[in-house]
């Protein structure tokens, strides 16, 4: 379990910012400079696919370690 936590933690953190960053990039959270900037709409799902990918390491990594 100790190999998949630093895949673990940082890829649902990552995917986390990576929605946000998207939702605000593609004008749908509201309140923010990023709001609406395409700049956003593109770095956002880059960076939630990263996370899913730590993601997706960790939970093969736990899946091989049983």
């Amino acid at each position: 379990m100790k190999r998949t936590w630093p895949f673990l933690v940082p890829g649902v953190i990552l995917s986390g910012v990576g929605l946000v960053w998207t939702l605000q990039g593609l004008g749908l959270l509201r309140g923010s400079a990023m709001s609406g900037s395409p700049l956003w709409a593109t770095i956002g799902p880059i960076v939630l696919l990263v996370g899913l990918a730590l993601i997706g390491i960790a939970i093969g990594r736990r899946r091989r370690t049983r």
